[in-house]
Order: structure tokens, then sequence, then C-alpha cells
């Protein structure tokens, strides 16, 4: 059972949410394959580069669209470590930290998406393989896929000042955690099979998740990803169809401040036993903001794969430049010596993209620089 009671307005946020899911579900319906795919991969990647940029990564979505086509070219799990120099290289290797958690985020983001039916009913060792995938790159991580054995707490960062401030203080590491871990489990599992509603089971289970932060590090990004699990573990054939096309972390993301400030509305910072003492319809309405904004994204990525599909080979072939050097500002005269193709040829590519949205410009006149967007 949801362990508070959601007042009249919550319950109709809620109604009209579900029918927003349903409407979208019709309109996926008549999607082709190929059109699903993309739409999928650009929410896959718009995921993954929110979720690391909220706790702090550098890669821009581009960037991460360079990475995610580099580690897909041969599908095995050893692609990172054989193409680490290289892609070290490509995006400057002081961004090290930064590569390895995008590229383990997005090894836990494929086990969501690939074994989700796998992980109902949900076990604490479901839990810890998806850590264990998010964090097994990284150099010098400890406990990978075990629980900490010492304190955390929810950290809010600011990106400009570097400044700091603690925004919950976390369930205490050792038997606190693992009975919290194995009640939280146990309560999920019911909510799901007694049909509670998706919305309200997700957001409670996310909540006490980052209340309990169970492991030492990685609890945001896979507390994010555990709220997308509990989407496509829905019995609401609408929302667990839909849920592959959201990208739910960019929507946090640009909310990143309210994002935290709900966080410790809900508790005023406290990790409580008794999930009753939390306020968590705070934590429920924001998500509710947050999946509504979401879903509009998928009308962009399907706008975004018609203009790529409708460009003329020449542009496709520019627009290839800018996919090799994402992290680049790229000038007319590079793209030229890129492509072989006449400047003039190149100009009338560079407006199209840049009518597109594609591409954007800096500077002016001879220099004019361009990068891609995403």
């Amino acid at each position: 059972m949801i362990s508070f009671q959601p007042n009249n307005l919550l319950n109709k946020k809620l109604i009209e949410l579900e029918n927003a899911f349903v409407l979208t579900y019709a309109k996926i319906q008549n999607f082709d394959e190929a059109t699903k795919k993309a739409i999928h991969r650009y929410a896959r990647i718009s995921s993954i580069g929110s979720s690391t940029r909220i706790e702090n990564a550098l890669l821009t979505d581009s960037e991460i669209e360079w990475l995610d086509t580099v580690l897909s070219t041969d599908g095995k799990t050893t692609s990172f470590s054989q193409n680490k120099r290289m892609i070290e290289n490509k995006l400057s290797k002081e961004r090290e930290r930064s590569i390895e958690e995008v590229t383990g985020c997005r090894n836990m983001m494929f086990l969501i998406y690939n074994n989700y039916e796998e992980m109902f009913p949900l076990k604490q060792s479901d839990i810890r393989a998806l850590h264990f995938e998010l964090m097994k790159i990284y150099q010098g991580a400890t406990l990978i896929g075990e629980y900490k054995n010492q304190p955390n707490f929810v950290i809010e960062t600011n990106n400009a000042t570097k400044n700091t401030r603690t925004v919950f203080k976390t369930a205490d590491a050792g038997p606190m955690t693992s009975s919290s871990m194995t009640e939280l489990v146990n309560w999920y599992n019911d909510s799901v099979n007694e049909n509670e509603n998706t919305f309200l089971i997700a957001g409670e289970f996310t909540y006490r998740f980052l209340a309990i932060h169970p492991f030492q590090d990685g609890n945001g990004r896979l507390g994010r990803g555990l709220y997308l699990l509990n989407l496509l573990h829905s019995p609401n054939l609408a929302i667990k169809a839909v849920a592959p096309y959201l990208s739910i972390d960019r929507e946090i993301e640009k909310r990143k401040e309210e994002y935290y400030f709900t966080l410790n509305r809900c508790s005023n910072g406290q990790f409580k036993q008794d999930p009753k003492e939390y306020r968590i319809e705070y934590f429920c309405a924001f998500m509710i903001k947050i999946l509504s904004a979401a879903l509009s994204n998928i009308d962009l990525y399907y706008k975004k794969y018609l203009d790529k599909k409708s460009l003329s080979e020449t542009a496709s072939n520019v627009l290839l430049c800018f996919n090799e050097y994402p992290e680049i500002r790229l000038s007319n005269k590079q793209i030229v010596e890129m492509t072989k193709l006449p400047r003039r040829t190149v100009a009338n590519a560079l407006k199209t993209l840049k009518d597109k949205d594609m591409i954007q410009s800096y500077g002016e006149g001879a220099g004019t620089r361009y990068q891609i967007t995403f």
C-alpha cells in the first residue's frame, strides 16, 4: 500500500497524466520500427547525458551520441576497454571521470531496457547488479554492487561556484540500510501486484531509495534508473509501452534546484524509518510534472528524425563531419577540406542544417564556427 493518501488535486493530475500516456501510446503505434528505434535512442542518449550532468559530469549530449556510436559498433561489453584510449584522446583525457560516468550509466540503462521483465518481482540482487553495471569501469571504485559501509549524504553541487550543501542525511550504514532495503523491495513487489497506481509506486519507491542511499556512490543515477524500471514494470500497457521513449532525466536536469528542494521538503532532509513520516506526495507531484514534459519531448525527437531523413546527400555528408567531431567548432574551410565539396555547396548545406537546428553558429563573417546540437 502507498504510505500516503493523495489529495484531490494530486488525483486529478494522475488521471490527466494517465490520459496523456494513452494518447502518446496511440501515436507511437503509428510509427514504423525505424522511427521507434531512432526516438528511443534520442531519449536514451538524452537521459544518460542529463543524469550524469546532474551529478556534475561534463559531456554534452552530442559527445555522448558520438560515444554511443563508437561503443555500439560491435555491441560487446568489452567495447569501452578496447576503445578507451581513443575515446579519451578524442574527448580530452582530463574528462576521464565524466567519460567513465557516462559509459557506466549507459551500461546500466541497457541492462534496464533489455532485462526489465526478468527484474520482476524485483530482488535486491537486481538492484546490486544495476549498481555493478553503473560502477564497474570506474578506476578505484570500491563496494561495487555492495551496500555502503560508511555514512553518506545527498549533496547538491553548484556547477558555477562549486559550492556544496547537504540536501539529505541518509540511512546509517550497516543493519539500518540492509533492513530498509529489504522492506522497500518487499513493499514494491506487493504494491505492483496489488495494481497500485504506477506513478505513486514509482514516486514512493524512488524517494525511499534515495533517502536510504544504500550504496557508497552512484545512488542518484541509479535512483533515476530505478524510476524508469518502475514504469517498465507497470501493469498499465500504455505506461509500459511509452516508457522507453521518455527522457525523464532531461527534464529533471532543467529543474535541478527544484529537484533537490523537493527531496529535502519531503522530510526536512532526514531519513525516516517509517515512510508515513515522509511527505512523498510532494515528490510524486514533482515527478508528474517531469513526466508530462518528457512526453512532449517525443514530438521533438520525432521531428529531429524526420528532418534528418529529409536531408540531401550533400547535407548528410556535411552533418557527418559534425558527428565525427562533436567536441569541435568547425569552420567552413575545415568542412570543405573534410568533404572535398565546393565551398558554396558546403555553405548551402550549413544553412540547411542551421535552419533545421541541427547545428549552431558562433561568431561572424570569416570567423564563423559551427557545432552540432542535440
